[in-house]
């Protein structure tokens, strides 16, 4: 039954989020909204709902390890999971703009992040607001730096969206909403009697198993785009997608319910988290060494096999 729970609650996730997005693309449309700001504000908050369900449901539920585990095993996950198998079936470029601004950013979050927990175990409201707050500052910074330039990507903003009627926006929005909080309930209940059945702790099966599967959706985009030769990944947007993970998601949950880390299992701050700092940081030497502003078949194997050692030794 817990199988089944955390299989549905993620298909459910994963249904709810892209209507969502859908609906959150659609509305920005009629509010006369830029497509700028739509890409890189609105799809970016409708794609880290279901991350965010999930650890708002956790904290309320009284499971905290699954809130922490939930996102620092997504930034993991994209990255060394993502990001790596995306690179061995094709090497992807990485523009300069890259370790200027959207890296540093992604950084600055993990290091804050470590030490509000570091400092007395627990991600307060206050401390949320922070690091929501940069979130907000790095967002109208990239906006305006992106007004200025004329690279920017806005592929990932669907036309059509811009006429679909206000029913189906509507509809999409009471669906999406729907698949994301049963999708969340139910994934957090399943998690929870899994690690019990399995005899591991709720927070390996959140740092594993539920990471991989919210990590899933962006995989297989991926690895579609790659097969055809296309465009396969935007490293900005998957980098962009840890600060929010971060920021947004951790940030939004501390508001509303702060975030405590668990005595039993202290490798959350000695173990876990010096991982995610590790995968963001090995970014920079990956991109400089030959090729440079290049991550190749090689650095994908590093990056996958790292990834693997990882889930070993969070399941063991």
């Amino acid at each position: 039954m817990s199988v089944f729970l955390v299989i549905v609650g993620l298909a459910l996730l994963v249904v709810g989020g892209d209507f969502l997005v859908r609906a959150a693309v659609g509305l920005s449309f009629k509010l006369k909204i830029s497509k700028l700001v739509i890409g890189m504000t609105v799809v970016s908050f409708a794609t880290s709902a279901p991350e965010l369900l999930v650890s708002l449901q956790a904290a309320l539920d009284g499971v905290s390890d699954i809130s922490l585990g939930n996102v620092i095993g997504s930034n993991i996950a994209n990255i060394g999971l993502v990001l790596g198998i995306t690179a061995i079936i094709t090497p992807l470029a990485v523009d300069k703009d890259f370790y200027k601004f959207n890296w540093p950013m992604m950084m600055l979050v993990s290091f804050m992040l470590y030490y509000f927990l570091w400092n007395d175990n627990v991600l307060t409201a206050i401390e949320g607001i922070i690091l929501f707050v940069a979130l907000t500052v790095f967002l109208y910074l990239l906006i305006k730096s992106s007004r200025k330039s004329t690279k920017t990507n806005l592929e990932e903003v669907d036309d059509a969206l811009a006429v679909v009627s206000n029913f189906k926006v509507g509809m999409w929005l009471l669906i999406g909403s729907a698949g994301l909080y049963f999708g969340s309930k139910w994934l957090v209940e399943g998690a929870e009697q899994l690690a019990e059945t399995v005899g591991i702790s709720d927070y390996a099966i959140s740092v594993t198993v539920i990471a991989i599967g919210t990590s899933v959706p962006e995989l297989a985009a991926s690895v579609v785009a790659a097969l055809k030769k296309e465009k396969a990944l935007s490293l900005g947007n998957l980098i962009g997608s840890n600060i929010f993970n971060i920021a947004s998601v951790l940030g939004l949950t501390a508001i509303i319910k702060p975030i405590t880390v668990n005595p039993a299992t202290p490798e959350i701050l000695s173990t876990n988290i010096i991982w995610m700092i590790g995968f963001a940081a090995i970014l920079i030497p990956l991109i400089l060494i030959p090729k440079r502003f290049e991550i190749g078949r090689l650095k994908g194997m590093l990056l996958f096999g790292a990834y693997m050692v990882f889930i070993y030794l969070a399941l063991i």
